[in-house]
């Protein structure tokens, strides 16, 4: 065992390379976000190393270090700490490259980390491993689209519904795509598709009265929103779900039930001045010019660059 002092530490390519980093640098930057207190210069570390034994000479019950190694690469994963759970997966490949699971879920968490290209590197290589998984294209094809790239994204995407046509959530990515791609009716065919297989999903209905509002279908995006508000039993609809049925119910002069659903994202998220103004405007529909007035002044006190609400005060000024 060895003591390090931080600034040494991250000049030492070579006792990165031993922890798991690509370098130093990366070492660096991963440890101020896991110690952020203990990252001065004169910070000391303890550095341990284990002399590794031939296994036909271990005593006792035989380790499987890959499986250790994975299993908290997952836990991790699971967590959220995609920083330490990368460096897992990357250390359980060394015991086995060409792990088509830990390939894709290496490529998952470098996706979760904005690292798309190297992402799609891990897909690349599980598909050529594993050439009939639909989930791996499917996965690849969620990483181009995160970095820009729908039309690359759809041409992985027809590989995933050439194994498999009636996979959920490949549908649903597809569905997706096709609306970053502005075919709105051939993503409500995805989600009708998954609907017919499974009407009690609630985020695929939602996502088409995302679309049907997209293209001024008020009357069926209500009726979308409205079923999936229906189905959240379990885990309560989101703030954004609220606003969105709110903004549905405004469109169809329902201004009380539209004040009713931005209470309730309002609830949540009681400091969204995009929610706030949106009830102002319901007051404002209303001719509640005082309460309409009081929504947008608060709206500009949480963003004072919301011109929306900036404007819509003046008006209300104006009728009083």
């Amino acid at each position: 065992m060895e003591v390090v002092k931080f600034g040494e530490l991250i000049k030492n390519d070579s006792l990165a390379h031993e922890e798991g980093y690509s370098n130093a640098k990366e070492l660096e930057s991963d440890f101020k976000k896991i110690y952020p207190e203990d990252t001065s210069d004169s910070s000391l570390f303890q550095v341990i190393r284990f002399k590794k034994l031939p296994i036909e000479d271990w005593e006792g019950k035989k380790i499987d270090e890959k499986s250790m190694i994975t299993k908290r690469a997952d836990i991790l994963f699971d967590v959220g700490k995609f920083n330490k759970s990368v460096v897992c997966y990357t250390a359980a490949l060394k015991f086995d490259p060409n792990d088509v699971y830990l390939l894709n879920k290496k490529g998952d968490n470098l996706s979760r980390l904005g690292r798309f290209e190297e992402a799609i590197e891990c897909y690349d290589k599980a598909i050529k491993l594993d050439k009939q998984n639909e989930y791996i294209y499917n996965n690849k094809a969620i990483a181009l689209l995160n970095s820009n790239q729908p039309e690359k994204a759809l041409k992985c995407s027809d590989k995933a519904m050439k194994i498999n046509d009636k996979n959920e959530f490949v549908l649903y990515w597809r569905g997706f795509i096709m609306e970053m791609l502005g075919k709105f009716n051939s993503a409500l065919e995805c989600y009708d598709k998954i609907l017919k297989m499974n009407p009690e999903y609630p985020d695929v209905w939602n996502a088409k009265g995302n679309i049907h509002s997209e293209l001024e279908h008020t009357e069926e995006a209500l009726f979308c929103y409205e079923k999936a508000l229906e189905l959240c039993l379990e885990e309560p609809p989101d703030s954004a779900m609220w606003n969105r049925k709110g903004n549905a119910l405004m469109e169809l002069g329902r201004f009380e039930e539209a004040l009713n659903c931005y209470d309730e994202a309002l609830a949540m998220e009681n400091d969204n001045d995009t929610f706030i103004c949106n009830k102002g405007v319901a007051f404002l529909e209303l001719n509640s010019y005082n309460k309409a007035i009081e929504c947008f002044r608060r709206a500009l006190v949480i963003n004072p660059s919301n011109e929306d609400a900036r404007i819509l005060k003046d008006e209300c000024l104006e009728n009083l």
